[in-house]
């Protein structure tokens, strides 16, 4: 599934101009679910099976008992994967009368049971109707050992109408099996093999969760991860029962002239009565989460891909007739990701047909059904005049990511939902090693980087902190977080780091030769890759277990006499809920040392831990070393070091850890001129301005004149005069911290303080970098078609960073300038670019460039989505006024994820207009909480996660942010999604 989440001003990406260190109140980039609140229920009269606990029906709410800190504290499933654009606007289910329903079960990792039966084979018959869908599954079943059981066969369901059940053919009596909300229950099944067949009535028109199958725009769809399937039909769902499946769908050929399911076609056909059908056989085992269906009036683009074995695979990418043209990016980014999976990892398409489809109404961005992909629109449909460079590349990493999954998650998948991070955080990586491959690696690195920071360093710093391998859960739904997936991916990055390019891949043909076909858990990808490597990684596995981002302390010493230079390590992780204490980790730390010159040194030897190592490759000089600390203190020497020379620490940024260094200023410019880590470079940097920053916050603090740092002007303007750098690179080095990111350092956060400086930094460096900043904007211009390419992505990325410092200084030359630019702009990713930096400065000139963009676009709700989102993130003054206004134009819509992530959702990642010191933003945020908690209590949740850090800020805002949160956890009708949050929030 695709689990690159959303930063709020995701809109801005690609046009140079993406704020850095947003709130974590995120709605790609590559990879999230939005459920709609459900209130079909049922009566045990008619064996309708709901799936709420012991809740109260307020209007169209459910409620639960709030004494019980269980309910409370852990039944919400706040965290999102993939944003929809629209939503499903039918009718909401008749009331009827409610069941006694029991608490919320917290499900512990300690607790984990092999299943009691397993399922062999799965046939699956749909026969789909306007009214109501019948749904018939017969299934093989099995004693889970070869001992055979006696115990009962529980299965999930919700929402369903059982209409009968079967078992071996024969009726069963009702004294035979239990119904509750949650399960169904066979008391006494038959020893040995059995049969049993069971039809249940669903209503998908209903099914505004969008989550089993739903019926949304005329179509049917279905999305079964985590726990759609129970949606369906009653089912052990959960994914370590895999079993091989079939399935028949039967509908109006007129309204459903596409039947699609996973697997091959078998067998297609008409029935009388204006209906056709179609059998699906997919040969793979799968759990059920996998299973897929569509059905609808879609038209498809069609291509074809030889494998390496030379078979010849179909491809197919389903859409509505009119967005068709807009798909050719897609296929192209398929086609190249199953060739790349091929050449990197040596993994084959195993069908002989793949299905993308695309859907306007879906909660996550895609899902990875086995050979049936689900997209969400903005993830697939592409045009040079309406999606960025962003947009381009977040449907090339996304296409990439669930077409990986076919290996790391489908053919091999988790044992339980614990093991989540195992195929997410394995396939975000993959994506990520694909997506560098296709672009420049440095680049994607840092954008990889950033987004751990901006997502998960504070998420491990707040009070819903957990291990990326949670130890407990209610929903899982809660844990598709940046633990999960960035942390994830660079946990298998590490493995990387340690074992090299061949190693790593050894240990991955290694995973699939032991657990082809199995649903496996964290220790058997551990154990496959110091397996093939005959290593040992001590300590590695507390990356599973433990939560919190560890800070490195690095000091250095040089021994003239004996040539030898000294890094002396230390590691502290920090107290995270419920893990006050923790233990050292396992941290490969990648080292460079460079000398006066600016060249990197050879390395020979190090001394550590009492003994010698020594550095060789195959007589080549080593140039790059990695460190394995995993102590609380080491101390590493580095032998016949002939001069002092200026470490190069944490190249390739080899772990995901803070680091504190004793390099002075001095070594960071001389880093930042010299690194051959262009990483490193990077960072050297980012480190550089966030001193000033912090150094320029205290002066402001102190009311003292500001002034810039020379050396430090010096520094990025001889980055902008490089002509051997990658431009796309230029663009990020000169790019200043996000606010966002120096509050979150900061031991008090001062928003006003960093918006003056940071402000004051751009407007300064634009004054003085002017005529440079010039030459970059008229040199990067083009008058050739759009390709998206990298020279042609990074000459644009430069060009519009350029144009957004010069905007700053809101001079009519610079203006001018930008008007024309938004004026003869040939694609989006200039024309918006050109907005967002004429957008910097209220005023007429402003407020003209807004509304001729909205009248151009107002027909494509995906390019309004980004003019909300630019809007919503201005650090304007009065901004709250101008977002409030915006709740009630007529392109926006509160039911729609999309635009309340934009625009709700972006202003909360303003942090001077969210941060403003009178409450305005805050009481806004307050009160439309509680308005979205009545129609989507799942954005509404992700929405009030913005006040989770509100301890970290002075005293009058920490009164006025808890005062919103007060007011919204006592409000009557509160979702116990938003109530966990708001109540940890408290309790933080």
């Amino acid at each position: 599934m695709a689990r690159r989440l959303i930063r709020p001003a995701a809109a801005c990406q690609g046009c140079g101009l993406v704020k850095a260190g947003f709130l974590g109140v995120v709605s790609p980039l590559h990879y999230q679910r939005l459920p709609y609140s459900s209130s079909k229920r049922g009566s045990p009269g008619n064996k309708y099976s709901g799936c709420l606990a012991n809740l109260t029906k307020e209007g169209s709410h459910w409620t639960g008992t709030r004494s019980n800190p269980l309910l409370s504290l852990h039944s919400s499933k706040f965290v999102s994967k993939r944003t929809a654009c629209l939503i499903a606007t039918g009718p909401s289910p008749a009331a009827t009368e409610e069941p006694e329903m029991d608490h919320p079960k917290e499900i512990f990792l300690k607790d984990y049971k092999k299943p009691d039966y397993l399922f062999d084979t799965v046939d699956l018959e749909f026969q789909l109707g306007d009214e109501k869908t019948m749904v018939t599954s017969k299934i093989a079943v099995s004693p889970g050992n070869e001992a055979g059981t006696s115990s009962p066969l529980a299965l999930h369901g919700c929402d369903l109408k059982l209409l009968s059940i079967k078992i071996n053919g024969t009726e069963l009596k009702s004294d035979k099996y239990t119904v509750d909300p949650r399960h169904l229950t066979i008391l006494t099944p038959p020893a040995g093999v059995f049969n049993m067949e069971i039809v249940t009535e669903i209503y998908p028109q209903l099914n505004t969760s969008l989550e089993g199958l739903y019926r949304s725009t005329g179509n049917f769809c279905t999305q079964c991860e985590a726990e759609g399937f129970r949606k369906i039909t009653y089912f052990q769902d959960r994914p370590d029962v895999m079993a091989k499946y079939t399935c028949r769908i039967e509908g109006d050929k007129t309204l459903y002239p596409v039947l699609l399911s996973n697997g091959n076609l078998i067998e297609q056909g008409d029935l009388e009565g204006g209906k056709h059908y179609a059998l699906w056989e997919d040969p793979f085992k799968k759990p059920c989460y996998l299973f897929a269906l569509v059905a609808g009036q879609l038209e498809c683009r069609e291509d074809s891909f030889v494998t390496c074995s030379g078979r010849k695979v179909t491809l197919r990418i389903w859409t509505p007739a009119q967005d068709l043209p807009k798909t050719s990016h897609a296929m192209y980014s398929l086609k190249e990701a199953m060739k790349w999976d091929e050449e990197v990892f040596g993994l084959e398409y195993d069908l002989d047909l793949f299905n993308i489809v695309v859907v306007p109404d879906f909660n996550m961005g895609a899902m990875e059904n086995k050979s049936l992909n689900v997209f969400q629109s903005r993830l697939v449909l592409a045009s040079p005049e309406a999606a960025t460079d962003g947009d381009y590349a977040a449907i090339l990493g996304v296409i990439g990511h669930e077409y990986f999954h076919n290996w790391t998650g489908n053919r091999v998948t988790c044992r339980d939902w614990f093991q989540l991070t195992l195929k997410e955080g394995l396939t975000v990586f993959r994506d990520q090693e694909f997506s560098s491959d296709l672009g420049c690696r440095t680049v994607k690195r840092i954008a990889d980087v950033s987004k751990l920071r901006s997502y998960q360093f504070p998420q491990d710093a707040g009070p819903m902190a957990h291990p990326i391998r949670p130890l407990s859960y209610i929903k899982m739904d809660n844990f598709y977080t940046g633990q999960l997936l960035f942390l994830g991916a660079e946990v298998v990055r590490m493995y990387k780091t340690m074992f090299g390019a061949s190693g790593f891949r050894k240990g991955m043909d290694l995973y699939f030769q032991r657990h082809d076909g199995q649903a496996v858990t964290c220790e058997d990808f551990y154990a496959a890759m110091c397996d093939a490597n005959n290593a040992h990684l001590p300590n590695f596995l507390q990356w599973y277990s433990q939560a919190g981002t560890p800070t490195v302390k690095v000091t250095s010493s040089y021994d003239e006499g004996s040539q030898a230079f000294s890094l002396k390590l230390s590691q502290e992780v920090p107290p995270t809920p419920g893990q006050p204490m923790k233990e050292p980790m396992f941290i490969p730390v990648a080292v460079g040392l460079v000398d006066s010159t600016g060249k990197d040194m050879p390395l020979t030897s190090i001394y550590s831990d009492g003994r010698v190592q020594t550095l060789s490759n195959d007589g080549h000089p080593i140039f790059t070393t990695v460190l394995q600390f995993k102590k609380n203190e080491e101390e590493f020497i580095f032998n016949n070091v002939p001069e002092r020379p200026v470490p190069s620490l944490l190249r390739g940024y080899s772990a995901p850890i803070r680091l504190d260094s004793d390099l002075t200023e001095s070594d960071l410019y001389f880093l930042l001129a010299n690194d051959s880590d262009e990483f490193n470079r990077w960072e050297a940097g980012q480190i550089l301005a966030r001193k000033l920053m912090f150094s320029l916050v205290a002066d402001f603090q102190q009311q003292k004149t500001l002034a810039l740092n020379t050396k430090f002007v010096d520094g990025l303007r001889a980055i902008l005069r490089s002509t051997s750098l990658d431009k796309e690179f230029i663009a990020k080095a000169i790019t200043l911290p996000g606010q966002g990111e120096i509050m979150d350092m900061m031991s008090i956060a001062d928003p006003d303080a960093v918006h003056a400086v940071r402000t004051f930094i751009k407007k300064e460096l634009a004054f003085q970098l002017k005529d440079d900043l010039l030459a970059a904007v008229t040199s990067n211009r083009s008058s050739e078609a759009y390709a998206f390419n990298h020279d042609s992505v990074a000459r644009r990325a430069l060009k519009n960073t350029c144009l957004a410092y010069l905007a700053s200084l809101n001079e009519p030359d610079v203006t001018e300038l930008a008007l024309n630019e938004y004026k003869c702009a040939t694609n989006m990713t200039e024309q918006f670019a050109a907005l967002a930096a004429l957008s910097q400065n209220p005023g007429q000139v402003r407020e003209d460039a807004l509304l001729d963009f909205y009248n151009k676009w107002q027909q494509d709700y995906l390019v309004v989505s980004k003019w909300f989102a630019l809007q919503a993130t201005s650090d304007i003054p009065g901004n709250v006024a101008n977002v409030q206004k915006l709740l009630a134009h007529p392109a926006f819509d509160m039911r729609n994820p999309n635009k309340v992530y934009s625009l709700i959702g972006g202003f909360c990642g303003s942090p001077v207009s969210f941060h403003a010191k009178d409450g305005s933003g805050y009481k806004f945020l307050g009160e439309v909480v509680l308005q979205l908690d009545k129609i989507n209590p799942q954005v509404a949740s992700r929405m009030v996660s913005a006040f989770s850090r509100w301890r970290r800020y002075d005293e009058t805002r920490q009164a006025l942010a808890k005062a919103q949160l007060e007011m919204i956890i006592s409000a009557n009708g509160l979702s116990e999604n938003v109530y966990e949050i708001a109540l940890k929030s408290l309790a933080a």
